[in-house]
């Protein structure tokens, strides 16, 4: 049977002894905190590019959709707003152009004209936004 012959009174002693530095000490020593961290790297993906992925790129070729610049800024206007509300998976609704959007990455799967879809239908999808 082994003894614990170890007795520490505080959770301060067993830190001094097997910690080189206290928690507090480490976000100190770098000067930022945590929070300032998560806001940049926050700041960083809100302001990030919408991207098409290969899949979308080649639907827009392939049904000749050119996206004017303006429509292009309420695309992305669009995908904000979802992500806004919490939206992993939106469906983006511009003039007459319907685009599958995942939200957290920031990245177009899919894109059609809605008179393309016969029967409106569109699946996997979590939220819409028209814009």
């Amino acid at each position: 049977m082994n003894k614990i012959s170890n007795r520490f009174t505080s959770i301060e002693q067993v830190t001094d002894q097997y910690l080189k530095q206290k928690g507090t000490d480490a976000v100190k020593s770098s000067g930022i905190s945590f929070e300032e961290v998560l806001k940049q790297k926050q700041e960083v993906t809100e302001n990030s590019e919408l991207r098409f992925s290969k899949h979308a790129t080649m639907r827009l070729a392939d049904r000749n959709i050119n996206l004017s610049k303006e429509q292009s800024e309420r695309l992305e206007s669009g995908v904000m707003k979802a992500g806004e509300k919490g939206i992993h998976e939106s469906l983006v609704i511009v003039d007459s152009l319907a685009f599958i959007v995942n939200v957290p990455n920031r990245t177009v799967v899919t894109a059609m004209d809605r008179n393309e879809s016969a029967d409106n239908i569109y699946t996997n999808i979590d939220g819409a936004v028209i814009m």
